[in-house]
């Protein structure tokens, strides 16, 4: 059924949906194809190459040498980082770990073990849960050595599905309630016991009442 397909899907696992997801992309929108890189000016450069090396899990990679300031580019999980050494160096300034405050996230495989090595590594961090629909996603919250916030959780537990798709999703659910609502009490005899239910079945992915119970309604 759709419903269960909805909620295995997520932004990982790539389903069907949102390999597709382009086409609902307005008319207007620029023709992106995905992340290329995130960029990050740093105070030190070798103490943000050995944490995004060390603890992230980024692996330097060739820069092209015809720039003229210092730096330094990684790249891992499909994406790249690419640090930028600050002209004015200066002492960072130790800030509040916020989960509302700008960061970029990585999705994580094992939650525990990624917290044990938040540990190891002497990383001050803040743990989060979030519940949806009786799903349960875990979030860790840290900064890296210019106090850039960064967040590693499970968060593939939820379905990606574009607002669209969820509206029909809804809307065929509601349907299909009222008609088994309708029906149940369409379908009672003079004894009050209900008879028979009128057939309810999908076609072309939407939930259809054949001709003749439809008119009853």
């Amino acid at each position: 059924m759709r419903v269960e397909e909805d909620k295995q899907m997520s932004a990982c696992t790539m389903g069907p949906e949102i390999k597709n997801i382009g086409k609902l992309r307005k008319p207007s929108a620029l023709p992106l194809t995905c992340v290329n890189h995130i960029s990050r000016v740093c105070n030190d450069l070798a103490a943000s190459r050995n944490f995004y090396e060390k603890v992230l899990g980024f692996v330097q990679i060739k820069r092209p040498g015809s720039f003229d300031f210092e730096g330094a580019w990684l790249f891992n999980y499909g994406i790249g980082i690419h640090l930028l050494q600050k002209e004015e160096r200066g002492e960072p300034v130790e800030k509040e770990i916020d989960p509302k405050a700008d960061h970029v996230s990585f999705q994580c495989e094992d939650i525990v073990l990624t917290e044990e090595k938040l540990k190891e590594n002497g990383i001050k961090y803040l743990r989060r849960e979030v519940e949806e629909n009786g799903i349960l996603i875990d979030q860790l919250f840290f900064h890296d050595p210019d106090g850039f916030m960064i967040e590693v959780c499970d968060c593939d537990k939820l379905p990606v599905v574009p607002l669209a798709r969820a509206a029909s999703i809804k809307n065929q659910q509601q349907f299909f309630n009222s008609v088994c609502k309708r029906a149940s009490s369409l379908t009672k005899n003079s004894s009050g016991i209900p008879s028979s239910i009128p057939e309810v079945s999908m076609q072309n992915g939407k939930w259809s009442l054949p001709d003749h119970n439809r008119a009853a309604c």
